[in-house]
């Protein structure tokens, strides 16, 4: 079969299979890999080479570096500052959506939305607002942000990366940001003031998928919490925490008033999610003492364990069954389907309890048949007093490489290289941090790009669009190749529809007698900014806890995603001439 023919089939089959997603994507771009090797359309050295490629080093080390920045607590903290410093409902939420778009622009998209889920679900309870006209814009800011520089998407790198085997220079690590940045400000103004008319009211789900604990935590010297009332500490405000208890001494006083000044020494029994227990001990200056006590080694692990029957803890509280010296760990915090107002110490174990346990590798795995681990929760704990360094690593890199000091992929691999010896990250956190989908999907679509164009088979199909798109005019061609680009990343992921388009427009636009290098940054634009369906990883993980319906995200998107066309077309022509 001539070899045109055979990629053109094998190009509508991968169509095929990443829009009806009956094979995961990874596995589709593995067998049409598998294809061009075993019909011979390329070599091996040819096939594999993309797997070694700059561009997947860079994508896999920006991966890691964003947990890093996530272990240290980094971003949360962010969200927690602007959280405290409101001053209105309305006002704290436009300003964690620009914040989040701002941070998107540097981390992955779909990491920041996870991060700051819970701190907008909180705030938008504390305040009243119902979440799921909080959370979309949360996802969709996330998504803005994610045009404004390289590395603020996968899918801008990839298309960067792929630009060198067409002839044309990579994308610069700001260059989008000409476009980027206009289309996140009309974008945000369009989530402040159209997208809550127009979404539905709902409360969220969030809380039932989050036990609520309780945690005995102790004011420490120098806490922010030292010499404040209880309301102006915003524990429960900005922090999601509720004051069940506190002790002073000997003296305990149950579900303090808001006036209630706390001191140095002070033992809080707090309830809340996990998530928003650790923050706290690392952003307000209290410890959990049995924390302190426990002295571990190592590998340290946070692990969810429940109390089955016959464990020798029922009927005792922690301390009368000796907990840290019998299984050498310790419970940070413990939640009970019947919520009790006690303090945690004089609280009595019973069969269904869950405890947060906290403890080195080795004794968390002998803690025995009478508690079983549930879930493993180390990745979630993270450490503020390693943020500075955290951030200095990763804005050292982005500095370099943005400034073309060195190449992004030496600055973002040195930078994975210091964090790992420097034990901000453990291998297998770093290994585990890694989207491996996305890393074999680049790899190999970056090969049947190379195929596509050494068969010709890209000149033949360019040539007949051309025909058919020339009377369009540039502006035209600029606007079909967008909405086609749109319309693709609906159905499958946004970097295989940018890598489908990309050898299209650029062949295309020769063909006609333009500069593809607008049409290059269109189709970036356009893969990047999916809002249309939840089917983009950001929107997936608002979908539930914001009981969102599929048509939600259509009456809402498509204003937003007319509003990205809109303004890339406009701007793109004026600053990429055709």
């Amino acid at each position: 079969m001539d070899p045109v023919t055979l990629i053109l089939i094998l190009f509508v089959a991968a169509l095929v299979l990443f829009a009806t997603e009956w094979l995961p994507v990874d596995v589709t771009a593995l067998g049409l890999l598998s294809a061009l090797l075993l019909f011979g359309l390329l070599t091996p050295k040819e096939a594999f080479a993309g797997f070694g490629s700059d561009t997947v080093l860079t994508l896999a080390s920006l991966f890691i570096l964003t947990r890093v920045l996530l272990r240290a607590g980094v971003i949360e903290w962010i969200g927690a500052a602007l959280a405290r410093r409101s001053r209105s409902a309305t006002g704290t939420l436009r300003a964690l959506l620009g914040t989040v778009a701002g941070v998107s622009a540097f981390t992955s998209n779909t990491a920041t939305t996870a991060v700051f889920l819970p701190v907008v679900a909180g705030m938008a309870r504390r305040a009243g607002i119902p979440a799921s006209r909080a959370l979309m814009p949360l996802a969709f800011a996330s998504i803005l942000g994610g045009t404004i520089t390289l590395i603020g998407t996968s899918t801008n790198l990839v298309v960067s990366g792929a630009l060198p085997a067409t002839g044309q220079k990579p994308l610069g690590f700001f260059e989008l940001a000409w476009v980027g940045v206009p289309v996140a400000i009309v974008g945000l103004a369009y989530l402040f003031f159209v997208a809550p008319r127009l979404l539905p009211a709902r409360d969220a789900q969030l809380e039932d998928s989050l036990r609520a604990y309780l945690a005995d935590l102790t004011v420490a010297p120098g806490s922010a919490l030292e010499g404040v009332t209880l309301r102006e500490s915003g524990l429960g405000r900005d922090h999601g925490l509720t004051v069940v208890a506190v002790r002073r001494g000997e003296d305990t006083v149950y579900a303090p008033p808001a006036s209630f000044r706390l001191l140095e020494g002070d033992t809080l029994t707090v309830e809340g999610p996990t998530e928003r227990i650790l923050a706290g001990k690392n952003t307000l200056g209290i410890v959990s003492k049995s924390e302190q006590k426990l002295q571990t080694g190592g590998d340290v692990r946070l692990v969810e364990v429940v109390v089955m029957p016959g464990s020798p803890l029922l009927g005792r509280t922690l301390r009368e069954a000796r907990f840290r010296e019998r299984y050498g760990a310790s419970v940070l915090a413990l939640h009970r389907r019947a919520r009790q107002v006690e303090r945690l110490g004089r609280l009595r174990v019973q069969v269904g309890d869950v405890l947060l346990v906290q403890g080195g590798a080795e004794r968390i795995d002998a803690l025995g048949d009478h508690l079983v681990v549930l879930g493993d929760l180390t990745e979630r704990q993270s450490d503020l007093k390693r943020a500075p360094l955290a951030v200095l690593l990763f804005a050292g890199a982005v500095l370099l490489g943005g400034l073309g000091v060195v190449p992004l992929g030496v600055a973002v691999v040195v930078a994975v290289a210091l964090s790992l010896a420097l034990r901000l990250i453990t291998p297998e956190e770093a290994y585990g941090a890694v989207e491996w989908p996305v890393i074999v999907l680049v790899a190999c679509m970056l090969a049947f790009g190379t195929a596509f164009e050494a068969t010709g088979a890209a000149k033949v199909l360019t040539g007949a669009l051309s025909g058919v798109l020339e009377p369009l005019g540039p502006y035209g061609l600029l606007a079909a190749l967008f909405v086609v680009t749109v319309a693709l990343t609906q159905p499958m992921s946004n970097q295989a529809a940018a890598l489908v388009m990309l050898p299209l427009a650029i062949g295309t636009a020769k063909a006609l007698g333009y500069d593809p290098r607008p049409f290059i940054i269109g189709i970036t634009v356009a893969a990047s900014n999916s809002f249309i369906t939840p089917l983009e990883p950001s929107c997936m993980l608002v979908y539930g806890p914001g009981r969102y319906t599929f048509l939600d995200f259509v009456r809402v998107g498509a204003g937003l995603t007319l509003l990205t066309f809109v303004v890339s077309l406009l701007i793109i022509p004026r600053i990429w001439p055709f």
